[in-house]
């Protein structure tokens, strides 16, 4: 992004990490339901609302027009390289789908500094805005070449990329809780 640029002059496309088999859970986490209607089309609702006008969602969903990842079983770093195939550069404003207490008031914050090529909450990997060019690109190809399964993990891009942590107030944590198990999620319901 040119200097001077702010994050809502540029291109910023939201993205919905959908592409997980769910294994942990015992079924799909996107199609949960959430407030009347699947969990994905929360977190699309959610990402609008904090600001992206372009909303991509990874994985393999037809019907939500989802980018296959390009290399299958790479996990979340999978899901960002075949978004990353699928755009040019902008800056994407990421969330996982199983995180239903998510507001778009704390994804803004995310993209209000516009320095740094990655930025996240400090103790969470993910939400996060990663600012997709050249050097973003060529990480993600190089981790995914790796040979060790562990080099493979959003944590290495944002080390590569030079991350940017945001601290949280204890209510703001409570929104980040993910649900990656039928216990944490009758929690979250409860």
């Amino acid at each position: 992004m040119p200097t001077g640029m702010s994050i809502e002059q540029a291109r910023l496309i939201g993205v919905v990490l959908a592409g997980g088999r769910s294994s942990r859970m015992g079924r799909d986490k996107a199609l949960l339901p959430w407030e009347g209607r699947p969990l994905i089309e929360h977190q699309i609702d959610v990402l609008r609302a904090a600001g992206a006008p372009a909303i991509k969602v990874s994985g393999d969903r037809p019907d939500y027009h989802g980018v296959a990842d390009p290399v299958p079983q790479a996990g979340p770093l999978g899901g960002i390289a075949g978004i990353a195939a699928a755009c040019e550069n902008a800056e994407l404003l990421i969330v996982p789908v199983d995180m239903p207490r998510l507001q778009p008031a704390l994804l803004a914050r995310l993209c209000r500094n516009d320095t740094a090529a990655c930025v996240r909450f400090a103790g969470h990997v993910l939400p996060m805005r990663l600012r997709l060019d050249a050097a973003c690109r060529e990480a993600l190809q190089s981790l995914l070449a790796a040979g060790d399964e562990r080099a493979r993990s959003i944590r290495a891009l944002q080390e590569r990329m030079g991350v940017h942590e945001i601290a949280l107030s204890t209510e703001e944590a409570a929104q980040l809780i993910d649900c990656n198990t039928e216990q944490t999620w009758r929690e979250v319901n409860a």
